[in-house]
């Protein structure tokens, strides 16, 4: 039997069509992200004519049991799951899952960090963290807001961070792999790192997010893309490996960095070959760890791993970290475990003790993301 809390670490909202046409500063409002019907499927404009990508995966929760023949990249927003954009009925559609509580991350708002102008970016981002945030404020003890924070200029991403704290966002979300000449190792992340611990406010890299690089779904198809999606954590696993050997951890030992939507399975092979680099070729790894620590162990410390259905990552848990794991259902995405959660997961952790599913499906999220669990209980 599943515990009685389950919670998602990885849910998203989907935006209304006119959240950035309304909302954006004014400066911005000829340049806004809209949603423009290109032959009869709803597609992502920004700009004038830059199409981003269709709506189909990213809107289609349930049809994979359903109807898995119509999912494609092609969509329109009337078939949106209205949860995505009405908190009432997203509310009401946890029930149906049989959730108790989601972590809300983006739809739309993933493709947005390859937005090239730094200062549109940050606008579209600052108009929807203002509509994230009432959201969830529709149910702030089972809705818990991750806001989207431009790091081109770290000043005004530190800003950002402040003032979606103080509006009762849960976490910020970041670029999973930044521009090349601007990785995480830098020195001038370092202030947005300790206002981030500062803070109490978990660091997420969320899949789709790279601020370089095609977006995925945009233009024709080709084998390169099944490849780049096959290979995806790649990317979140550089930036990872780059805070970690560059002693991020080390200097802010309460801050958390969420990693989203890649699964569990890579993790124990990335965390071998840290600890070997950092053993073995003492010429690359310059930074050395105070106190005897290993790269690993500040995995285990400070990272958490998001998951949908990683029977592998389930079976590597020991390798892992149980504390390290949290589960996620990935509504209204097309892949998402909507509404068949509960039978997902009982299948996917059968045979686990029941103290370890516990802190998988609810307990580590709630830790992370300060759910308040006896309210939710309350409210059951």
């Amino acid at each position: 039997m599943l515990p009685a809390l389950i919670l998602s670490s990885d849910s998203h909202v989907f935006e209304p069509p006119d959240l950035w046409t309304t909302r954006i500063d004014a400066a911005f409002r000829d340049r806004a992200p809209r949603m423009q019907r290109i032959d009869g499927a709803d597609q992502i404009v920004v700009e004038a004519d830059q199409v981003l990508s269709g709506i189909g995966l990213i809107s289609n929760a349930g049809a994979r049991f359903e109807t898995p023949e119509t999912i494609s990249a092609q969509g329109r927003f009337e078939d949106v799951h209205r949860g995505g954009y009405d908190p009432e009925q997203h509310l009401a559609d946890m029930r149906l899952d049989g959730v108790a509580g989601e972590v809300l991350y983006p739809s739309q708002g993933l493709f947005y960090f390859r937005v090239a102008d730094p200062a549109l970016m940050s606008a579209i981002f600052r108009a929807y963290n203002d509509w994230l945030a009432e959201f969830c404020r529709v149910d702030p003890v089972r809705l818990k807001g991750i806001a989207m924070i431009n790091l081109d200029d770290v000043r005004d991403g530190i800003k950002e961070l402040e003032r979606t704290a103080r509006l009762g966002l849960a976490g910020a979300m970041i670029t999973e792999y930044p521009l090349e000449h601007r990785r995480y190792d830098q020195p001038e992340y370092e202030p947005f790192w300790a206002a981030a611990e500062a803070l109490d406010v978990p660091l997420s890299l969320h899949t789709a997010t790279r601020r370089q690089g095609k977006i995925r779904g945009a233009g024709d198809r080709t084998l390169r893309d099944a490849s780049s999606r096959a290979t995806k954590v790649f990317y979140p696993a550089l930036s990872m490996c780059d805070m970690i050997f560059s002693g991020v951890f080390e200097r802010h030992p309460r801050l958390t960095l969420a990693i989203v939507e890649f699964e569990l399975a890579w993790a124990p092979h990335v965390l071998s070959t840290m600890d070997y680099t950092y053993r073995e070729r003492h010429g690359e790894a310059i930074y050395r760890f105070k106190d005897g620590l290993r790269p690993s162990d500040f995995f285990h410390r400070n990272v958490v791993l998001s998951f949908q259905e990683d029977v592998l990552g389930i079976r590597l848990r020991d390798l892992i970290g149980v504390d390290n794991m949290m589960w996620g259902s990935d509504y209204p995405h097309s892949e998402s475990t909507f509404p068949q959660s509960r039978k997902i997961l009982a299948e996917i952790l059968a045979g686990v003790p029941a103290d370890e599913q516990a802190r998988i499906v609810g307990g580590n999220t709630a830790r992370v993301y300060h759910f308040d669990v006896p309210q939710l209980a309350a409210h059951a």
